[in-house]
């Protein structure tokens, strides 16, 4: 029995796979241990996780998660180790979920589209090249705080058709004075901003909003994704800014003459098909000694 996670700035998806299936699924709030403490983390874990696990002690565990560079690994290894009980704890990038989970063995760009944005080349077996994502105020074009940062300039600066203003607004019991609040002195910017992309999809038909999603997307496969070989290779995405703007996206990958591979608003079911298949070559392995 194994517990996967594919930890998120806004949520976490956790999941105990047995076999190859999944047996639970939990969503608890987002782990990033670039932005948070090891309090932070631990408390989520134990407060969240925990009372709704039905047992905290697996043959393996394997945390993907925004924010997981190699700096902060060990933090994230104490904190999950604190309270679940595994022979093996492992931590590494969400982009690396992204790749297992829609590559599986096989090469491609995977990308992820979701709060932040973030790409990379898989050769098969490892990331080879990453272009930094930056975050949202230098970086993660097409993500969903982007979107919103986008969304609120021009709300807020009047360069949407009238009317648009106040309806999103009222939608979201909002006034000027407090979204700049909420930006400059609150903590988790990206997840507030992200938090109003919906708005766009919401109205979608709006021109005006079609052309800012474009763009966006397409700002992130110029400055992203035109780093590496696409011209040989599938673009994969996953996350629910992808999901939820796939028709959108396929006009972008279009428009920048990109082959377009896989769109998922989860890695899970792939990740979970991915280790079982590893584990049983493990033990196909260890049988032939």
């Amino acid at each position: 029995m194994i517990l996967l996670a594919d930890g998120g700035s806004t949520k976490t998806e956790w999941c105990v796979a047995e076999n190859g299936k999944s047996v639970q699924r939990i969503i608890t709030k987002g782990m990033n241990p670039y932005s948070q403490t090891e309090e932070e983390v631990s408390d989520e874990i134990q407060s969240v996780l925990i009372p709704e696990l039905k047992t905290t002690t697996f043959d393996a565990l394997y945390f993907y998660g925004a924010g997981c560079l190699p700096e902060k690994i060990p933090m994230m290894q104490r904190a999950l180790g604190k309270h679940l009980n595994a022979k093996k704890i492992e931590v590494d990038s969400d982009i690396l979920a992204a790749a297992h989970g829609l590559s599986g063995k096989n090469p491609g760009i995977v990308c992820i589209l979701g709060t932040g944005s973030n790409s990379c080349f898989y050769d098969g077996e490892k990331v080879v090249a990453n272009v930094s994502p930056l975050g949202f105020i230098l970086g993660d074009e097409g993500g969903g705080a982007v979107l919103g940062k986008l969304l609120v300039g021009d709300i807020l600066k009047n360069q949407l058709p009238a009317g648009l203003k106040e309806k999103f607004l009222q939608q979201f019991d909002l006034t000027p004075a407090m979204i700049i609040e909420r930006v400059y002195r609150q903590p988790f910017p990206n997840r507030f901003l992200a938090s109003l992309s919906p708005f766009l999809l919401q109205n979608i038909e709006i021109p005006e909003f079609r052309t800012l999603v474009l763009n966006a997307f397409k700002t992130f496969l110029n400055r992203n994704v035109k780093q590496y070989d696409y011209q040989n290779n599938k673009v994969h995405f996953v996350g629910s800014v992808a999901y939820y703007h796939k028709e959108i996206l396929e006009e972008a990958i279009c428009e920048c003459g990109m082959q377009l591979g896989t769109i998922v608003q989860s890695p899970m079911e792939g990740l979970i098909s991915y280790h079982a298949y590893c584990f049983s070559e493990s033990e196909n392995t260890i049988l032939r000694r």
